[in-house]
């Protein structure tokens, strides 16, 4: 069968309310998904499917103190606990770095597809990482990058429901969340670790500091070894050194030099659909984008892409458009004033 043979399937019992053959033809599709290559469409399918299943489950009436009845009420929480969970398409090809960022990353991921390999001779598999470094030097694309190559899901930390001025409710939150990712065999990402740093530092209730912190040493020495926490920082020194040491792979990330710069330049142009009206100016422009980030830098370039766009006049577009130097220098610019408010 295709894949839109099963669809087809899939619409007819779900119209008929045959929730038996319903189920049946989605877990055909799951499997088909696989052979197929479509790693991601079959993570969002069963994801889907598993979320329904126990919704289902919860949707009878129940007893008041029955597990039902607590399961329901867990799940609603750890939903709000979830700012996303996705699959992603993203490989070392998306992502420009140093080579040694690349190397680590790549070794990591290495050590997870040669899983089985490494439980025969007994050695342990390494499941947290720490990214580190200014905003928008690349710490959560290439989280993306880790999640695509292992065709995991990603589930990514909604920290402002996590972090809880009631006692102890910090702790039992990142329970909440490294119990889904052990039983979903998921990816846990958390961005701004550093926020739980601060819970710890600058709290008022000593007590409590302690709590968080032993908790999420806990966590991370009982996680399984097939589940794996990202979490990324632009301030590693505010994160405690017990936790420091904690994680297998501590990943640096930098400003771009002008190599790098010229890299993601290349990458965002690939296509070959633009084209730059004076090309010999981009050398300059790319010395004037030093002290920016990858992100700020493909920002300007983007937007300095568009604004070319909208001088196109008439329905006709050429097979390749023109980039105005001036303006992406201008966005530049200004990006740098920015930072110096």
């Amino acid at each position: 069968m295709s894949q839109f043979d099963y669809i087809k399937d899939i619409a007819k019992f779900g119209l008929e309310n045959d929730q038996e053959k319903l189920l049946s033809v989605l877990n055909e599709l799951i499997e088909h998904s696989k052979k197929t290559k479509k790693i991601n469409f079959a993570l969002q399918l069963q994801s889907i499917l598993k979320d329904s299943i126990r919704q289902q489950k919860s949707d009878n009436l129940t007893r008041v103190g029955s597990d039902t009845y607590f399961n329901r009420i867990e799940d609603k929480e750890l939903n709000d606990l979830i700012l996303e969970k996705l699959t992603s398409d993203y490989t070392f090809e998306n992502l420009v770095a140093d080579k040694n960022i690349q190397d680590e990353l790549a070794l990591f991921i290495k050590e997870h597809q040669s899983a089985e390999l490494l439980r025969k001779f007994d050695l342990p598999i390494a499941n947290k990482v720490l990214l580190h470094g200014p905003s928008g030097c690349g710490k959560t694309l290439a989280s993306y990058v880790i999640a695509g190559e292992l065709k995991k899901m990603m589930v990514v930390v909604n920290l402002g429901a996590i972090v809880s001025s009631k006692l102890g409710e910090t702790s039992k939150n990142l329970a909440k969340i490294f119990r889904k990712a052990a039983s979903e065999d998921c990816i846990i990402f958390i961005d701004e670790f550093d926020s739980l740093g601060k819970v710890r530092d600058y709290s008022q209730d000593h007590g409590e500091m302690k709590r968080v912190v032993n908790t999420i040493l806990q966590l991370f020495d009982f996680l399984p070894q097939n589940s794996i926490v990202i979490a990324a920082t632009n301030q590693k020194d505010m994160l405690d050194d017990a936790l420091l040491r904690r994680f297998d792979l501590n990943v640096k990330f930098d400003l771009p030099d002008e190599m790098k710069i010229k890299e993601l330049v290349n990458l965002i142009l690939k296509n070959g659909q633009f084209q730059f009206d004076k090309p010999k100016n981009v050398i300059s422009i790319i010395k004037e984008s030093l002290g920016l980030s990858y992100y700020s830098i493909q920002k300007t370039l983007i937007t300095a892409i568009k604004r070319s766009l909208f001088n196109l006049k008439g329905d006709i577009y050429p097979m390749q458009a023109i980039i105005n130097t001036n303006v992406w220098k201008e966005l530049i610019l200004q990006e740098k004033r920015a930072l110096t408010k």
